[in-house]
């Protein structure tokens, strides 16, 4: 079994940004950031879907796409509008350096990688997202939709399904690869949890 845990200070940074002391500004960059993943995470997601074995492991994965490309993407553009924050002033928001890595990762995987290295990378970005999601929810602010359906959608029992479909294709994976190929997963994993790590920084740097 593939094992990953969140960092104390990711979980303090993400516990700090849903809860009812969220700062706008910070939502606002973290937001406009997150939403450019989206593309490339789609190209993942398809990637995997694609390459699965058969029916059974892709079906799980096509819904799970038809929700990020449905539910989780009108959210972002309800919380644009929310925030006051137009589609003029995101185009003029340059990309991080971090989104840019991300995205780079993602369609590298996509185009290149294997099912597994794919699948190494998308179990970071979702089961750490899990984790904290479940750790917030009970003290997520409830007033402001902004807040309480970004945590939603990543907690609850539709999402822990999400993640144990992911994870359960990493492990069937990881029990056909040499040791080669297991080498490149790990470097993939490690690579999406720095990642990770760096993106939650970058939305409370000045």
């Amino acid at each position: 079994m593939v094992g990953i845990e969140c960092d104390d200070d990711i979980l303090f940074l993400k516990y700090a940004l849903y809860h009812s002391h969220v700062i706008s500004a910070v939502l606002k960059k973290y937001l406009i950031q997150d939403h450019r993943f989206l593309d490339a995470f789609v190209v993942l997601l398809a990637g995997i879907i694609a390459n699965a074995r058969n029916l059974e492991d892709r079906i799980p994965g096509c819904q799970f796409l038809a929700m990020i490309t449905g539910k989780e993407n009108t959210y972002f553009n309800r919380s644009f509008e929310k925030l006051g924050c137009s589609e003029e002033e995101r185009a003029n928001v340059p990309d991080a350096a971090v989104t840019v890595g991300f995205c780079n990762l993602m369609r590298e995987m996509a185009s290149h990688g294997t099912l597994g290295e794919m699948l190494s990378v998308i179990v970071v970005a979702e089961w750490s997202y899990q984790s904290w999601g479940e750790k917030v929810l009970p003290n997520t602010n409830r007033d402001d939709f902004t807040t309480y359906e970004w945590v939603d959608l990543h907690s609850g029992p539709y999402f822990a399904e999400v993640v144990s479909y992911l994870r359960r294709l990493l492990d069937k994976e990881g029990e056909l690869l040499d040791d080669g190929e297991k080498s490149k997963c790990e470097a993939a994993f490690l690579r999406a949890i720095q990642l990770e790590e760096d993106f939650f920084e970058m939305a409370y740097a000045k």
